[in-house]
């Protein structure tokens, strides 16, 4: 039997901070081009699965967390709209706002897309060792922690 030596390497935070901004950015706007055919935009996309996320919001919400003016979101929900991926309604307590939520077709968009997403990264994924992927599940439990904090 060998007995494995560990290496203790102790990296400052400044310069983790650094590498792992660098290395999710890649992976993130990699996985974002893995994506169905379609001409649904990366902002249109965004703001239908924050949509979704959240339940149902107002444009002025929606804008807020999309982090856009309001008159930019009155575009995108409309291109949304017009596609049938997004439905508005009145709103019940104030008769000058509306409420959006995701269709059932906005769903299936949005679960075609993440088909596309999961498939890319998994099989990039299935090329690596055991211990690679055990190590990546950690981390990724560690950056779901950091996310939440």
């Amino acid at each position: 039997m060998t007995e494995r030596t560990v290496t203790t390497r102790r990296v400052p935070p400044t310069q983790l901070a650094q590498h792992l901004r660098d290395a999710l950015t890649r992976l993130n706007r990699r996985v974002r081009q893995a994506r169905p055919v379609g001409d649904l935009t990366v902002t249109q996309l965004s703001a239908l699965t924050s949509l979704r996320l959240a339940g149902a919001l107002t444009p002025r919400e929606l804008a807020d967390v999309e982090r856009v003016q309001p008159p930019t979101m009155t575009k995108i929900v409309a291109k949304l709209e017009d596609r049938g991926l997004v439905r508005r309604t009145p709103h019940p307590t104030d008769g000058r706002q509306v409420i959006l939520t995701v269709t059932d077709g906005g769903q299936a968009v949005l679960d075609q897309f993440e088909r596309a997403r999961d498939g890319w990264l998994a099989t990039r994924l299935a090329d690596l060792t055991e211990e690679d992927l055990d190590v990546l599940d950690r981390a990724a439990e560690i950056l779901q922690r950091i996310a939440r904090g």
